[in-house]
């Protein structure tokens, strides 16, 4: 315990310089800029920052990125509260009493509410990754390439399950990113596969490129097609949060931020997944039922505080296991890739000062979005006025730009403008994106330890099923499958023979 505090302690010595704090300070403002408005995901704000970091040092970048992401994440509830439309996914449940409270005059101080559930919930999900990573770093040192094979498989059944409506289209996009995976050279002897004799299809499908435009391009083709009135945000009261606000509802805080945090460590769930379970846990437990849906303080806490604990509780799987907890956190993860570190269960022997490097990092974003959210409120909501035929083009040419300097090949652009299109055809059928990218970014992960575990067992399949760890995570795959179906056969409707 006392060499992680002293390992965190040096974090933020380290990250203590001004040029840091204003690195910091600005990344969570583009963050909650592109998290209020609505349609510009946490996920797509991460993949253009992405591109547009990617000369910079490793420190900086990944500090950019990950103030992005808890900037995004809090964001979302501006528009949420003003104006009934979540900035981004994980802001959905914020609407249900934000956008109540703010109709009944109570603008401001739901504003406040969100800033302090966000705040607290980044804080209680900070404590669980500093506390629980190193243990569960060193759990993952014993696991083997069989272990790895299933828990790669279990992120994309996992997400496939909890996002969207129907499991089915989920394993199908996650099955379809896993195929897009063994696009380009074979990784133990180079064969070509799936290349059709397109040199550049011979290097593979690269990952940003890809995650721009399934959640960048994709969502400006969503937003065009929906497109929204002018808005007209309403004066509002002050957003300092009152004492007794957060008094009042500790407990809900304490649960939400567990929840939350609980979620995110789930590969492929997500933000969104953690805000409705907290609200719905918050609802369960609550002495005014009543008052949800109409404005409740209580239920618009739980939501807010339960997404933002999932940022850090998402950051776990990836810096342990290598697995990504959520859609954004997949990018993040990927960027970590370029930048030279790997995320894995080595990561507590080779580089233990990394995971308190991000919780420091985590650490300035969260005083940054405090900042925003009490002092910088009423500026920052005038993004909300700003026409979408102005942010649609700027929005493309990042994509665009960012998408090509990651290597210089106008390849990269084509495959932005494809994978654009494919997600904008799959939202549009009810096909969810996260198992998708999940696919895409754990398709290496799982083909490699497929191979290096038949390697080691001669081709013998028992060891799959034998060894302990990996035995139970198969369990649990096959036993979500059967779930999933069963409960899709009890859900059709019958068919009565008329006579």
């Amino acid at each position: 315990m006392f060499d992680g505090l002293f390992l965190f302690g040096q974090s933020i010595v380290r990250f203590g310089t001004p040029e840091t704090i204003f690195f910091a300070l600005l990344a969570s403002l583009v963050g909650v800029v592109m998290g209020a408005l609505p349609g510009l995901t946490a996920t797509m704000s991460l993949a253009l920052m992405t591109t547009l970091t990617i000369k910079l040092p490793p420190e900086q970048a990944l500090l950019i990125l990950i103030c992005t992401y808890v900037g995004s994440i809090y964001g979302g509830s501006r528009s949420a509260i003003l104006l009934n439309i979540p900035g981004t996914p994980a802001s959905a449940a914020s609407c249900l009493d934000g956008y109540q409270l703010a109709r009944q005059g109570m603008a401001g101080r739901a504003m406040g509410i969100a800033t302090t559930g966000s705040v607290m919930g980044t804080l209680i999900g900070m404590f669980f990754l500093a506390a629980f990573t190193p243990v569960l770093g060193g759990l993952a040192l014993k696991f083997g390439a069989y272990e790895f094979f299933w828990l790669a498989l279990f992120g994309v059944i996992i997400a496939g399950t909890l996002t969207g409506d129907d499991p089915l289209k989920g394993w199908i996009a996650g099955i379809a990113g896993l195929f897009i995976a063994t696009i380009g050279q074979e990784p133990q002897y180079g064969y070509e596969r799936f290349a059709w004799g397109v040199r550049d299809l011979a290097g593979g499908i690269q990952l940003v490129p890809a995650l721009v435009g399934a959640f960048g391009f994709a969502e400006l083709l969503t937003a065009m097609r929906n497109r929204q009135a002018p808005v007209k945000i309403s004066a509002f009261d002050t957003v300092i949060p009152k004492l007794r606000d957060v008094a009042q509802y500790w407990r809900t805080i304490l649960r939400s931020g567990l929840i939350g945090t609980g979620v995110g460590i789930v590969p492929g769930v997500g933000e969104d997944v953690a805000a409705w379970s907290s609200y719905a846990a918050a609802k369960r437990a609550s002495k005014e039922k009543e008052k949800y849906g109409k404005g409740s303080v209580e239920g618009l806490m739980a939501a807010e505080t339960g997404d933002n604990a999932c940022v850090p509780g998402a950051m776990i799987p990836v810096l342990t296991l290598a697995i990504p907890g959520s859609a954004p956190a997949a990018v993040l993860m990927a960027a970590m890739i370029i930048h030279g570190v790997k995320p894995g269960p080595l990561i507590m022997v080779e580089n233990p000062q990394f995971v308190y490097d991000v919780v420091a990092m985590m650490l300035f974003a969260t005083i940054g979005i405090l900042i925003y959210g009490l002092v910088l409120t009423k500026a920052l909501v005038q993004v909300l006025r700003v026409p979408q035929h102005l942010i649609v083009p700027i929005i493309f040419v990042l994509c665009a730009v960012g998408s090509f300097a990651i290597a210089g090949r106008l390849f990269d652009v084509y495959v932005m403008l494809a994978f654009g299109l494919i997600g904008f055809f799959l939202r549009h059928f009810g096909y969810p994106m996260a198992p998708l990218v999940l696919g895409i970014v754990l398709g290496d992960l799982l083909e490699k330890n497929l191979r290096r575990a038949l390697i080691l067992s001669d081709g013998d399949l028992s060891p799959f099923f034998t060894r302990p760890i990996a035995g139970t995570v198969a369990a649990m795959i096959f036993a979500t499958i059967a779930w999933k179906l069963w409960s899709l056969y009890r859900r059709r409707p019958s068919s009565k023979v008329v006579t």
